[in-house]
């Protein structure tokens, strides 16, 4: 029956777990902690469950219940959860599970979240979804082995690009083919994790305990601490900190499982407490468009972005800015009561602009609505391939020109590599389309392919984009259909939108060969500008190690952080941050791992003051120095997709007449210089002398700061900070580049000769210009300078 169960899984539902109450759930009355053996017979576990959801529909929840029966668990819980549904105690009930079930490859004790990853899916949605939880332990949302290396880099800890830690011990046994993908992809996928050992490692360690009493000697190595206990918590092996916006369950129901930002229990299990936070929403998959999820008077289909969002609302910060949000220190505006907005991921956000793919205008044969993050996003960039990637380009596997192509090539006519070159050759062969899935490709919703499936960058078809006719059509997981603009389609029928397009597309050849979509199209770009840490280990201050949570798991799966009231287990050192200021304009302009220009936005800048456990300052306001481009500070500008994208791309003077774009800074980097030095506010005579004699230093000096932070290269091509951590070709745009790129003195080209006065009265209008008719003029002196330069080429042959 087990093995009827697991083929039907396979054929119709995504991998998927529910994270039912824990035995701790304080709101469990007295009645449920026991049953009569009658009523246990007959209802199995549902003589105390009665009124849970239906975990899913369809096919994959019928046979689970018909599955169930022959355990003695009508509803199916057993199935998943394992547990004794005959017992006649809570405690009985949540231990064992039947014999028969254990042996047939069931769970073999009671599993309070079946998706918990460890262990737990293994027994569970192992049954099913056989390599997921395999995939899925070696992908970044598991090992954040990216993150750390970025972290540590910064803080002088890493010395090199090579990926050695993450949050476990790790090794991938069977070599660097994947273990899904067509056979191109695995083929490419191979040669890249050759071409890129230090970025596809073939093994990683947990990152390492910090020695506190080695710490007066080497403060940097307060660097760890501060991984392992602000950024880690964001990984699918826990369940993070019980604060708003952060509940979620682990492994598979990380995703699968609906969490309200509140986290309360909205569901009819009487089990469940619904005055506590922490639990699911209900007790429902959400996983593809045939899976439907009802609650209230609301139906929906696919994952929320909200539920990607519990973790992706730091570093690249790519979950927040897609919805339109970024974090600002006010809170306002004020509600009716004269309060401040409610902490969401425990910060207060400002609206700026959402991507237009969340939010798609209405056209012609589209409804108005948004894509959902799995409409782009396949199952490897989330579940992995089985190999170990260590960096976000290293495992996702797809490109903006899959879907919209170039203004000379359809998507299908692209080269697979195309958009990730890495400076090497592609070669033009066009990657056509096909009309099969890859066997794991099943698992979700399958469309007709109609004239093919759309191929991935590196050769896997998108399950859910279809080439049809003249159209490219994705379905989204939403239920919504969306039609995609092909730019050579555009291009072929000369349906431009405005002029500013057609040129930058089209005539300006360098901009589609070197450049990344997103880099015209990001219509902005968190910049949290200086990262302020302070890690204090005096008077014995410990706080939450995500790390040691991850890695102190229960039989059944669960790590320390899932007892409710309790964020789990603790290390050393107390870490506290702030910012310098935040921005959210155009950002800098860099150059990427794949060796083409993008946006960068500030990564981990760390500005570090460590205490020892003596209270001793071994470190104040330090910068670290880093191994690249000869020693840079650690200062960090990442390069990065911001899913911020406008339909309206940038302005060309936003990039060619901006120093800050160009990496010189904000308005050339005049502003925010003296953080070297700090400064004293106070009574002072007009030669700056401190009249009082008591008196405060306002701001620390930071020794190392002598430029503002938005600045990462002098004019004369001096890098200052560091640009990425992952790749060798990433850095500040090149001195050639930023050369040819910047066109700032226009204006002077025709307004010096104002002080011609006869000269420009004959030029000059008496009544405004303006902005169309002053591009008019300037289009008729191109006109008459081509004019003149072809009479004198004609001259001249005579």
């Amino acid at each position: 029956m087990i093995r009827k169960l697991a083929l039907l899984c396979v054929l119709t539902a995504m991998m998927a777990g529910p994270a039912l109450a824990a035995d701790e759930a304080p709101a469990e009355k007295p009645k449920f902690e026991t049953v009569s053996a009658e009523l246990a017979k007959d209802k199995g576990c549902q003589s105390c469950h009665e009124g849970i959801e239906r975990f899913s529909e369809g096919d994959m929840m019928e046979t689970i219940e018909a599955t169930g029966v022959d355990y003695g668990d009508p509803g199916g819980c057993v199935v998943c959860h394992g547990g004794d549904p005959a017992a006649t105690t809570k405690k009985a009930a949540h231990t064992g599970a039947p014999a028969e079930l254990t042996e047939a490859g069931g769970p073999h004790m009671f599993y309070p979240d079946p998706g918990a990853l460890w262990g737990a899916s293994e027994r569970a949605c192992g049954q099913c979804h056989g390599d997921y939880s395999e995939r899925l332990s070696k992908a970044l949302m598991n090992t954040e082995a990216g993150k750390l290396q970025g972290n540590l880099w910064s803080w002088s800890v890493q010395k090199d690009h090579k990926v050695v830690w993450a949050n476990y011990n790790l090794k991938d046994e069977d070599g660097k083919t994947p273990v899904v993908g067509t056979d191109v992809y695995k083929e490419y996928m191979t040669k890249f994790a050759t071409d890129h050992p230090d970025q596809m490692p073939s093994e990683v360690e947990q990152v390492p305990d910090v020695d506190v009493d080695a710490i007066s000697k080497h403060p940097e190595m307060a660097g760890i601490t501060y991984s392992r206990q602000q950024c880690q918590r964001c990984h699918v092996g826990v369940t993070g900190r019980e604060k708003r916006g952060d509940f979620r369950g682990s492994g598979c129901s990380s995703c699968h499982v609906p969490y309200s930002n509140d986290g309360f229990y909205e569901g009819k299990d009487p089990t469940i407490a619904k005055d506590q936070p922490g639990k699911l929403l209900i007790h429902k998959m959400q996983a593809t468009r045939k899976t439907k999820v009802k609650h209230a008077n609301v139906e929906y289909s696919g994952i929320p972005s909200e539920s990607c969002n519990s973790c992706h609302n730091r570093g690249k910060r790519i979950g927040v800015s897609y919805q339109g949000i970024m974090e600002f220190p006010y809170g306002s505006p004020y509600d009716a009561k004269g309060g401040k907005q409610p902490k969401l991921h425990t910060k207060n956000y400002l609206f700026i602009k959402d991507d237009l793919h969340h939010q798609i205008e209405s056209r012609p044969g589209n409804p108005k609505g948004g894509l959902l993050c799995q409409d782009c996003h396949t199952s490897i960039d989330m579940h992995g391939d089985g190999n170990l990637p260590g960096t976000t380009l290293a495992q996702v596997e797809i490109e903006c020109e899959d879907c919209h192509g170039t203004v000379s090539k359809y998507p299908w006519e692209l080269p697979v590599g195309y958009g990730e070159e890495h400076n090497k050759d592609v070669g033009d062969k066009g990657r056509g389309l096909t009309e099969d899935l890859p066997d794991f490709m099943y698992n979700a919703t399958v469309y007709e392919p109609e004239d093919g499936y759309l191929l991935t960058a590196r050769g896997n078809p998108f399950g859910n984009v279809v080439k049809s006719g003249k159209k490219v059509i994705l379905h989204s997981a939403s239920g919504l259909d969306f039609e995609i603009p092909v730019l050579k389609q555009i291009a072929t029928d000369n349906t431009w939108k405005n002029l500013k397009a057609q040129v930058a597309m089209m005539n300006v050849g360098k901009h589609m060969e070197s450049m990344e979509c997103y880099a015209c199209h990001a219509d902005w770009a968190p910049q949290c500008y200086g990262c302020h840490i302070t890690v204090d280990y005096s008077e014995g201050k410990t706080d939450v190690d995500w790390i040691h949570n991850a890695n102190s798991r229960e039989e059944n799966g669960l790590t320390e952080d899932n007892k409710l009231g309790t964020n789990g287990l603790k290390s050393a050192g107390k870490v506290s941050e702030t910012r310098s200021y935040l921005r959210w304009e155009e950002p800098i302009l860099g150059i990427n791992g794949e060796g083409r220009v993008s946006p960068l936005m500030p990564g981990c800048q760390v500005i570090t003051t460590v205490i020892d456990k003596d209270g001793n300052t071994v470190a104040e306001n330090e910068i670290w120095m880093t191994p690249d481009a000869g020693g840079t500070k650690g200062l960090d500008h990442a390069a990065v997709q911001p899913h911020t994208a406008g339909r309206k791309a940038r302005d060309c003077e936003s990039c060619h007449n901006n120093p800050k774009t160009l990496g010189y800074g904000i308005q050339d980097g005049r502003y925010l210089k003296g953080y070297d030095k700090g400064f004293t506010v106070d009574l002072e005579t007009a030669l700056g002398e401190i009249i009082p004699e008591k008196t405060q230093m306002q701001s620390q000096p930071i020794p190392k700061l002598d430029h503002d932070l938005s600045q990462i290269v002098t004019r004369d091509g001096k890098q200052l900070v560091t640009i990425g951590s992952h790749w060798p070709l990433t850095g500040p745009l090149p001195q050639e580049m930023r050369n040819k790129m910047e066109r700032t003195g226009l204006c002077m080209g025709c307004h010096q000769n104002m002080t011609n006065e006869e000269m420009w009265s004959k030029v000059n209008s008496p009544t405004f210009v303006n902005n169309d008719q002053h591009q008019a003029v300037m289009n008729a002196a191109l006109q008459a300078y081509a004019e003149k330069k072809a009479a004198e080429k004609e001259a001249g042959t005579k």
